[in-house]
């Protein structure tokens, strides 16, 4: 696919900015799809078609870091963030979560296509995370936050899914309970263990068939877990 080809993923609330940055990409011969809410917006991106997102992240059904800690979870889809917020920890929890650029409010059209272009350039030659897995018995739908066991759908709470979808993106390798500490909690966390082990223990107990002799969830002694498929 081309540059001039592109297909690009609004995600804004407020109609008017969302029609403004919609029509700006048109105008540079991109097609444009809305999304009001982030529900919406992970919708969209689940179906492949898109190259870009733009994202802004005061959205009323979800806090933008988590959509986009949710979408880095089974997509590497670029995430430009198009945010009134100007604080500098604002922008540094974006990008930490897995944000590419970040634009803020008021901005210029040709600051947002030309930082726009430079994302959907890198974006060409990257590959492809499928979004469902399965695993014994169970299967994730990590766009739509859908896991089952023996076809009975399964609630997980925010966290355990967050750290679910982290492990099934490093399947097969191991993660030091630094590391997950800092995917899943964030920056600042990475020394209280005790919460990874009292979730890991949750997650298998809810998804492995003997969770005292787990087949999926391993243990890494002194280092981390594994997941293993």
């Amino acid at each position: 696919m081309s540059e001039t080809q592109a297909s690009v993923i609004v995600v804004e609330d407020e109609p008017q900015i969302r029609r403004f940055v919609c029509e700006a990409l048109r105008s540079e011969g991109w097609a444009s799809l809305e999304a009001a809410t982030a529900r919406q917006g992970l919708d969209e991106a689940a179906r492949g078609q898109a190259d870009l997102l733009i994202l802004d992240l005061g959205l009323p059904d979800m806090n933008g870091i988590d959509f986009i800690r949710d979408l880095r979870a089974w997509s590497p889809l670029p995430i430009l963030i198009l945010s009134a917020r100007s604080a500098e920890r604002d922008k540094i929890s974006s990008l930490d979560a897995g944000a590419d650029d970040y634009l803020c409010k008021p901005f210029g059209v040709g600051e947002l296509l030309a930082r726009a272009r430079a994302l959907l350039r890198r974006h060409w030659h990257s590959g492809e995370t499928k979004p469902q897995h399965r695993f014994g018995d169970v299967e994730v739908d990590l766009a739509r936050h859908v896991v089952s066991k023996g076809g009975v759908e399964i609630h997980l709470t925010q966290i355990e899914y967050r750290l679910l979808a982290v492990m099934l993106a490093n399947s097969g390798k191991v993660m030091t309970h630094r590391h997950l500490m800092q995917e899943v909690w964030g920056p600042g966390h990475s020394e209280q263990a005790h919460y990874l082990r009292i979730y890991v223990g949750r997650l298998r107990q809810k998804l492995e068939i003997d969770p005292a002799q787990p087949q999926h969830i391993l243990t890494e002694t002194g280092v981390g877990y594994r997941f293993q498929s």
